[in-house]
């Protein structure tokens, strides 16, 4: 079994995530666990604040290292202690200046025999000595910015998840978008005319061969279109 963990300010952000769909159904046939730890439990101020000021002046609020790292080594006792998982532990931080995620990088981290702690950041971030102290890899999911690093924790894990052994049946991701380097051909399916449109006659010709032919120029034809980037690294 894989586990991720997640420390956040916020676990009812999860309650969807974790309840429905594949996700869902990985966690039921215990092909991962998911399990949520809530950083302000171990605030050690009275009133649970976990964010104070950026030292040196600037808006926003950080979050500190001390409820964090308190946080840090509860995962790490859950993952050691408490249901005793014998993988390696990697800490994940979302965060707009990390290593932007992709398709291998998921591959890598499904195929990996690692646990993940995953910090979901808010305000300005977190405290840079958490990430020096605990050798955090910090993770973007895109060139934007977003209100609560919550939501970038959830498409990291559906990302790895998915293509965690047992979790989708193989055939389903062999021709995914950028599983070769390109993005996915267009699909359809019944009725086949609707609202005067037809479906491709190729596809309902039977030849297996003509339809792979078809189905890898529209690959490349709809790459070319929305991603022209990608073909220069085929």
């Amino acid at each position: 079994m894989r586990n991720f963990i997640v420390l956040t300010l916020f676990k009812e952000a999860f309650s969807g995530f974790i309840d429905t769909s594949i996700i869902k159904r990985a966690i039921d046939q215990n092909i991962v666990n998911i399990h949520l730890i809530d950083i302000r439990d171990y605030s050690l101020n009275k009133h649970k604040k976990v964010d104070f000021p950026p030292v040196g002046g600037g808006s926003g609020m950080v979050i500190s290292p001390e409820p964090l790292g308190l946080a840090i080594d509860k995962a790490y006792d859950y993952l050691k202690n408490d249901i005793k998982s014998t993988n390696d532990i990697k800490i994940i931080y979302m965060s707009p200046r990390g290593f932007l995620l992709n398709q291998k990088m998921s591959y890598e981290f499904a195929n990996t025999k690692n646990d993940y702690i995953i910090i979901c950041g808010h305000y300005e971030g977190i405290d840079e000595r958490i990430i020096e102290k605990y050798n955090v890899l910090e993770i973007s999911i895109g060139d934007y910015v977003l209100t609560q690093g919550e939501l970038a924790s959830q498409v990291f894990m559906d990302s790895v998840i998915r293509l965690i052994d047992g979790t989708i049946k193989k055939e389903s991701l062999e021709f995914e978008s950028h599983t070769n380097g390109l993005l996915e051909y267009p699909q359809y399916t019944k009725p086949i005319l609707y609202d005067n449109m037809k479906v491709p006659e190729i596809l309902l010709s039977g030849n297996h061969q003509k339809i792979a032919d078809y189905r890898k120029m529209e690959s490349i034809r709809i790459t070319k279109k929305y991603r022209p980037d990608l073909l220069n690294k085929i």
